[in-house]
């Protein structure tokens, strides 16, 4: 018997629990995205015009990235309805680059296993790996790539003064990790698209090019008019004395080339040892000493004087930039920041261990971050997690602050609230005007009994493999000649059965 042909008898078009993974699932993405929510929405979502923390520890397969996918989707349409308080959104849950260009500046000792480089990892590498991110979305907004939604419009871009340019460009500087063409293209295009005009940077560089030119051309001159002078009123063998003479100061062009230059050469050596720190301290981007020079180089000494770079191995500087860019998106109609993180089990470095996810986010639970002002933290982490974290030290507690942040200990599912998932994705998948429910497809089935049936399955994705099992095994039964459109209770308690003993055995 056909899967298709039975559901189409209880009027739904297409299989509602076929798809597990809420990224890739487009009956999550077209209809329950916007009308199924787990019981703790509300205190996870918040107020967009006050950006808050919240702290998710569930199970695998709990909708913990389903969660994540409705929080930026609610965003988007917030974003919509009210575009003078806007919302930024930080995507914090691709981590393999970052841990990649990491582990590449390690020692080879160190690199050598996951836990030695995780150990390294501290709270300024999450604070550059989330800037990387939101800088370079923010630079892809304003070129208007095509693959950049709400993208900044000239009004926008006026309301950004020469300061408020100066600091996007040294973010860009730092922080930009886009691949599109060359970096160096990339960032003059924001430049002139910024209207940042940099000519006095160059007057430096300038008036040592002019010098050096003058002091090779006086000292050439003196070389041939004393050469043509002596010429012609020296007597003879008297030529050789006279060159011989300037050619005892030719010494003193170097010199003085050297010292018209000395501006340049100073600022040039001060660029490039700002941008050998920031190569070395920033450690999670894509950046060479000589690109980082040359752009820090493009921006006048007076304006870059003082101002913050990621070449400590500390937090203070990255506040500053992170207030910084918190003050560019406020010029440009954003009253707040999101940062959403996910999926922390799934990078190779991590590989799924508790021990290793732990090293990887303990250092990102630091109450003066996630509290910081205008930012929100939308942590969805792995149920593991939390019980590691009850044994932690009273140091990481009062550092953590988790008091503070809306913490949910276990994102669980009762038998009733996945009955109403499960009923939620049926009506999605129903035809017009039908209103099917899990009920229906069972024959001589109890209400009570599916729903403690739900109860134990506890997660989204262990209910859907098994009402998908069921309908299999049941379609197994029969033929398309002799159908039966009704589930027998002994094939559903049979499915559970089986299933639990899986879920039992750490199989699944």
């Amino acid at each position: 018997m056909n899967i298709q042909s039975l559901l189409e008898h209880h009027g739904i078009i297409r299989n509602p629990f076929a798809e597990e993974d809420a990224q890739t699932d487009q009956v999550f993405k077209e209809y329950c995205i916007a009308n199924a929510y787990h019981p703790v929405w509300d205190k996870v979502y918040g107020d967009p015009t006050e950006p808050s923390t919240a702290i998710v520890f569930g199970p695998k397969g709990s909708g913990k990235t389903a969660m994540r996918l409705q929080i930026f989707r609610h965003l988007q349409r917030f974003n919509v309805e009210n575009p003078g308080k806007r919302i930024y959104t930080i995507a914090y849950d691709d981590f393999n680059p970052f841990l990649d260009h990491f582990s590449e500046r390690m020692s080879r000792r160190t690199n050598r296993k996951p836990e030695r480089v995780l150990k390294e990892w501290k709270l300024w590498d999450h604070m550059d790996s989330i800037l990387c991110i939101a800088v370079t979305k923010l630079v892809d907004k304003i070129l208007k790539s095509d693959h950049v939604d709400e993208p900044v419009d000239a009004q926008a871009l006026s309301k950004l003064d020469r300061t408020a340019a100066r600091d996007l460009l040294l973010l860009a500087a730092c922080y930009d990790q886009s691949s599109d063409g060359s970096f160096v293209e990339r960032w003059n295009k924001l430049r002139h698209r910024l209207g940042y005009h940099n000519i006095t940077a160059k007057i430096n560089c300038w008036f040592a090019c002019g010098w050096t030119a003058l002091v090779a051309f006086g000292f050439l001159y003196l070389m041939f008019t004393a050469s043509d002078g002596n010429a012609d009123a020296a007597p003879e063998g008297g030529e050789a004395v006279a060159t011989k003479t300037v050619w005892d100061y030719l010494w003193l062009a170097p010199i003085l080339m050297l010292i018209g230059s000395a501006p340049y050469l100073i600022r040039l050596l001060k660029t490039w040892w700002a941008a050998f720190r920031m190569r070395r301290h920033m450690r999670v981007g894509k950046r060479e000493i000589g690109t980082i020079r040359k752009l820090l180089h493009s921006i006048p000494v007076k304006e870059l004087s003082s101002q913050p770079l990621p070449r400590y191995n500390r937090t203070d500087d990255r506040y500053e930039l992170l207030n910084k860019f918190q003050s560019v998106t406020e010029r440009l109609g954003y009253a707040g920041t999101i940062v959403l993180m996910d999926r922390v089990d799934e990078p190779h470095m991590t590989g799924g261990k508790a021990e290793l996810m732990r090293l990887f986010v303990w250092p990102l639970l630091d109450n003066k971050l996630l509290k910081h002002p205008g930012i929100g933290f939308k942590l969805m982490l792995p149920q593991e997690l939390y019980r590691d974290m009850e044994r932690e030290s009273r140091d990481f507690h009062e550092r953590a602050r988790l008091d503070k942040q809306n913490v949910i200990p276990s994102f669980q599912w009762t038998g009733e609230s996945l009955y109403d998932l499960a009923r939620a994705r049926m009506i999605a998948c129903a035809q017009e005007g039908q209103s099917p429910e899990p009920k229906d497809l069972f024959a001589d089935l109890e209400y009570a009994r599916i729903i403690s049936a739900f109860n134990s399955l506890r997660v989204p994705r262990h209910l859907f493999r098994f009402l998908y099992r069921v309908l299999v095994d049941h379609c197994n039964r029969y033929t398309d000649s002799k159908p039966e459109f009704k589930i027998k209770a002994e094939t559903f308690e049979t499915v559970l059965a089986v299933y639990a003993r899986e879920i039992d055995s750490g199989s699944l």
